[in-house]
Parts: C-alpha cells; sequence; structure tokens
C-alpha cells in the first residue's frame, strides 16, 4: 500500500474522476444551492413596548459644583442652541431630532436615523 502515483497517473485519476481543481468557493456554490426560506411574519414584535427618550445635552462637573446648585443656577451645557438632540431607544442611540409642537404636546421631528435604525440597537 505503499505505492507512489506519477504525475502522468495523479493526472488520469483526476480527469477521470471529474474532480476540478478550480478557485470558485465552495461556500457560494453551496448557498446558490440551498432553496431560499420563506420570509417570516415579524409584525408580532411591533407590539413590545420600547422606552424612547431625548437627550437634549450633558455636562460633567465636579460634586463640588453640584452641591452648590440652587433653585437661581444656570448649568451650561455640551450643545449649542439648535443643534440635533439625540433620540435614543432604550438607551441606544437611534436618530437625530428636533423637537417640535404637535396639538399642544411636544414631538419629535426625525432628522436622520444613526447607523440603519433599528438593526443598530442590538448591543
Amino acid at each position: 500500500m505503499n505505492e507512489q502515483l506519477s504525475d502522468q497517473e495523479l493526472d488520469n485519476l483526476i480527469n477521470d474522476g471529474d474532480l476540478q481543481l478550480d478557485d470558485e468557493p465552495v461556500a457560494a456554490s453551496l448557498s446558490e444551492a440551498s432553496p431560499r426560506l420563506p420570509q417570516q411574519d415579524l409584525s408580532f414584535f411591533g407590539k413590545i413596548p420600547v422606552q424612547v427618550t431625548l437627550e437634549v445635552a450633558s455636562v460633567q462637573l465636579p460634586l463640588k459644583d453640584l452641591m452648590d446648585v440652587d433653585a437661581s443656577s444656570v448649568i451650561a451645557l455640551d450643545k449649542l442652541a439648535g443643534e440635533p438632540l439625540d433620540v435614543k431607544v432604550n438607551g441606544a442611540q437611534f436618530a437625530k431630532a428636533e423637537v417640535v409642537v404637535v396639538n399642544g404636546s411636544y414631538g419629535l421631528r426625525i432628522l436622520e436615523l444613526s447607523g440603519t435604525g433599528l438593526k443598530d440597537l442590538t448591543a
């Protein structure tokens, strides 16, 4: 069983066995052959409640400065007036928005989505 094959015999085996030594990836050919699964109805998940938060701005300051705050104090924040505000869903960045008034209540006008929207919220 220690026989060695010559190059000619090896070529014959490859050609006779219809073996191909392509550079074509096996995974690509397997994915083309597999049937596509039907799209599942995900409307059920639309009923799950999420917490939407509007973050105006923030600031980091020493505890001593916070202890000196009283009813007339002003704390400067890290955003300029008129800049878009951060909209967060369950604590994760979702969009940039501006505040609007809708029938006497505050609302949000979405200016841009962060990433691809809800798909990026998985962390």
